[in-house]
C-alpha cells in the first residue's frame, strides 16, 4: 500500500490521509459494484486494501453529510464522485488518482483482472 500511496499523491498532490482514504473508498466501491472473483483478486494483490476499505467504512475522517448520505443512497459512479469530493477530492483530482490506482493494479493484479472490472462498471472508463 506504500507504494501505491506514493504514487498516488505524487500525481495528485493529495496528503497520505486523504489518498489512502480514497483509495479504500474506491476499491469498497468495486467490491460493491464489481466482480466478485476480479475484484476479490485485486485486493489480494494490494497488501494494506482491506484495511483500506475498513477505514473508508469507518466514517473516520469526513465522508459524511450531503455527500456521504449521497454515496450511501447508491446512485454508481457519481455517488463515489461524491464521497470522493466529501473527503477533500477534487475533480481533478479524481481522473489521476483513478488512472493511478488502475495503472498499480494492472501491474499487481493483472490486465486480464482490471479489464474484467472496468468492463463490468458503467462510467468507470471516465475516472480511468
Amino acid at each position: 500500500m506504500d507504494e501505491l500511496l506514493a504514487r498516488v499523491t505524487q500525481k495528485t498532490g493529495l496528503d497520505q490521509a486523504t489518498a489512502r482514504k480514497a483509495i479504500g473508498l474506491i476499491l469498497g466501491y468495486l467490491q460493491k459494484e464489481g466482480p466478485a472473483n476480479e475484484v476479490n483478486q485485486l485486493i489480494d494483490a494490494l497488501p494494506g486494501a482491506q484495511e483500506a476499505i475498513a477505514e473508508s467504512n469507518s466514517g473516520a475522517g469526513g465522508g459524511g453529510g450531503l455527500m456521504g448520505m449521497m454515496g450511501s443512497m447508491g446512485g454508481g459512479v457519481m455517488a463515489l464522485g461524491g464521497q470522493l469530493m466529501g473527503i477533500g477530492v477534487s475533480m481533478g483530482q479524481m481522473q489521476p488518482l483513478g488512472k493511478e490506482l488502475f495503472a498499480y493494479g494492472r501491474e499487481k493484479a493483472g490486465e486480464d483482472t482490471m479489464g474484467a472490472i472496468m468492463g463490468s462498471i458503467p462510467g468507470l472508463s471516465q475516472f480511468v
